[in-house]
């Protein structure tokens, strides 16, 4: 298992960059507000994102795994 130690802002901050686009599409978007050193990735989702019904899903379907995926280190994501 990877150490949470080390995950630096700005390498989330590009993998999010990835996921955006579609965020973007629907509305919305979402911003890092912090990632602790036991890897916990916190965002605000903004815009159409902020309100949807579907932002739960968004979280763990979209934005945890591909940050997950690209970023070594980082154990969960929340909004």
């Amino acid at each position: 298992m990877s150490s949470a130690r080390g995950v630096r802002p700005e390498v989330v901050r590009r993998a999010l960059d990835i996921v955006r686009p579609g965020l973007v599409a629907d509305g919305g978007n979402a911003e890092l507000v912090s990632v602790s050193e036991d890897g916990v990735v916190r965002l605000v989702l903004q815009g159409a994102c902020a309100r949807c019904p579907a932002r739960e899903m968004t979280r763990r379907l979209v934005l945890e795994p591909a940050l997950r995926a690209r970023v070594p280190g980082v154990t969960v994501v929340l909004v």
